[in-house]
């Protein structure tokens, strides 16, 4: 062989062999690459694999519903869209459209991308010149300069709304719009049908549907339940290929009130229309089940739409019926006869003498309109006499006396476990003086809510049997604790009933087709260093009186003009609730009248 052809020979193997580990080394460095990454440090790799691959995808539940007792929605969720931004996808859509440019232009793209401060500039341009951005503002009804601050001051941001639940047709034109970042959410949102007519039992959420008043607070856990998530894995078609975890959703509970709407929207136009005929400032009225403690309708005037909370002041939200506090005057007169007759100090057959129409007790002084002389138990209550009560509440041991107005529920809650519930002032546990008795006897030195009083009157209606008072729909009564003798209470229902006849203290109000037992109340409203000239009309009873059905108690505040007894102003709007109510209920008259309103006699 030739010197040049062995030559040619050594170097075409030299070559081979250099190949030959340089492919070895190649395959070895592979091979050690990913071993170090799959066996030594797997992590990252997983953790880039994941990021590429594997999505958690959120299974939403919508908020339970509200029914009242015969399943009428109160409260429902209905679906909703969001627009929200991504301001870096944004950012980086932007960037993209500026090095394209200077791309075509001919420029040094890399050098561009590197002067931070002219892409910032020429980004900015690139959006200010976008016309789709107007129409983005004008289109969700926002200031031009709202919506370039939440899409351009921090580039960096991920999610940031841009409007909250807007209609389908909003949110479908901005679907077509196609721009960069800006994406549609699917949500819910509350809705209540019957307005302002349930607003203050079932309360409202706030825009991300957590309940912040009213029943939506106090039942906000069960009504939320919990969303499910399902962590998946995507191939690069955006295809599930792999389910790797899956958390089940746990559903809301609805919840069933004892409302009855039926009765609800009653009370309410019948309380409403008589604030705003007497010109009052406010008004509340309750309606309770006397055999359960089920509070069938619980409504306040003014209200608010839940719905539009535009106009919903602080004074409109606020459940007077549980949270605002007056001296109930003579409502309480029945609870004074009652005592009498539960420590056998009177009987019902018993007169009590009230001349000469006024006494002095402590230096205090209690007194009637005029001298009314010997009076039944009957009379003392169809005439409202302060002296009939002074003199029975003064005839009991303090104690006994003080602590029955405790025993019937005033100075705590009523059951009810509302959201703002008042226990109401009233202090049992101090030295009472013979004066303070008998104040406590016709309803003052005691501040009792609409509801307090309500629960007193379903105790009478109950034959003597005291129940904490339930929003909640009950399959079996409450379980209650017998204060009173039933033919005591029974007995005082019935004498109850003399303050609708003649020469009675609400002879200007008749109950159409049921006979009912109630008491008329007006009290001074209590002012820094005594009482003022505005007033709280009462009027609280319970019917039929042949066998109690419903107490209901409606409560005045602050009648304008020269009518504001609580016979006048609150009295039709008992008549109305009762007589309809019953109906309702199908509950069958106990007499055959019609109701009117006669012209109005003073009442206390």
């Amino acid at each position: 062989m030739s010197p040049a052809k062995k030559t040619s020979v050594n170097l075409i193997s030299w070559r081979f062999a250099l190949v030959s580990v340089m492919l070895v080394l190649v395959f070895a460095a592979l091979i050690a690459r990913a071993a170090y990454l799959q066996v030594i440090e797997p992590d990252k790799a997983r953790s880039e694999n994941a990021k590429r691959t594997v999505r958690v995808e959120t299974v939403r539940v919508q908020r339970g519903m509200i029914f009242d007792r015969n399943g009428k929605e109160l409260a429902v969720s209905v679906p909703v869209v969001s627009v929200y931004a991504d301001p870096k996808a944004l950012d980086k859509a932007l960037t993209k459209k500026v090095l394209r440019k200077a791309r075509r232009n001919g420029e040094d793209t890399q050098a561009l991308a590197d002067n931070a401060a002219e892409l910032s500039a020429r980004k900015q341009a690139f959006y200010q010149d976008e016309v789709r951005w107007r129409e983005l503002a004008d289109v969700l009804q926002i200031k031009q300069q709202k919506i370039d601050k939440r899409l351009r001051d921090n580039p960096a941001r991920r999610f940031v709304y841009l409007k909250r639940q807007v209609t389908p047709a909003v949110a479908n034109y901005i679907r077509q719009m196609r721009l960069p970042g800006v994406h549609l959410l699917d949500e819910s949102k509350r809705y209540y049908p019957n307005g302002e007519v349930t607003a203050h039992v079932l309360g409202v959420t706030n825009i991300d549907g957590i309940g912040i008043e009213g029943i939506e607070k106090l039942y906000d856990k069960a009504l939320t339940g919990t969303e499910g998530r399902r962590t998946i894995r995507k191939d690069a078609q955006g295809r599930e290929v792999q389910v790797l975890a899956e958390e089940e959703r746990v559903e809301p509970e609805d919840v069933h009130l004892s409302i009855d709407l039926r009765i609800q929207a009653i009370a309410y136009q019948a309380l409403k229309s008589a604030v705003l005929t007497y010109q009052a400032t406010s008004g509340s009225a309750m309606v309770v089940d006397v055999h359960t403690g089920e509070i069938l309708a619980m409504v306040n005037s003014p209200s608010f739409n839940p719905n539009d909370m535009s106009d919903a002041a602080p004074y409109k939200r606020r459940n007077r019926a549980i949270t605002d506090l007056f001296e109930p005057g003579s409502t309480l007169k029945p609870l004074a006869v009652l005592a009498g007759l539960d420590h056998g100090v009177i009987q019902a057959d018993d007169t009590i003498n009230t001349y000469p129409g006024w006494m002095r007790l402590n230096g205090g002084l209690v007194k009637d309109e005029r001298n009314h002389g010997e009076m039944t138990l009957r009379e003392i209550l169809k005439i409202s006499s302060n002296m009939g009560v002074a003199k029975i509440s003064q005839m009991l041991p303090k104690e006994y006396f003080v602590g029955l107005y405790q025993q019937v529920g005033f100075g705590e809650d009523t059951g009810t476990m509302m959201i703002g519930e008042s226990s109401g002032l009233f202090y049992p546990n101090r030295r009472w003086s013979d004066f303070e008795i008998a104040t406590l006897s016709y309803g003052y030195a005691v501040s009792v809510s609409t509801a307090q009083v309500a629960r007193l009157y379903a105790t009478f209606g109950a034959g003597g049997i005291s129940r904490p008072l339930t929003i909640m729909k009950q399959n079996d009564p409450v379980p209650g604790e017998r204060l009173f003798r039933e033919e005591d209470a029974l007995a005082v229902v019935e004498m109850m009933e003399s303050v609708f006849e003649k020469g009675g203290t609400a002879s200007n109000v008749i109950v159409d087709g049921y006979r009912a037992a109630a008491k008329t109340g007006t009290s001074e409203k209590a002012i820094a260093g005594g009482y003022g000239d505005e007033y709280v009309g009462y009027f609280a009873g319970v019917a039929p009186v042949s066998d109690p059905r419903l107490a209901v108690v409606v409560m005045i505040n602050e009648p304008g003009g020269d009518v504001y007894y609580g016979g006048h102003t609150a009295g039709p709007v008992f008549a109305e609730i009762v007589s309809n109510a019953l109906r309702i209920l199908n509950v069958a008259p106990d007499k055959d009248r019609v109701a009117y309103l006669k012209r109005p006699d003073n009442d206390s």
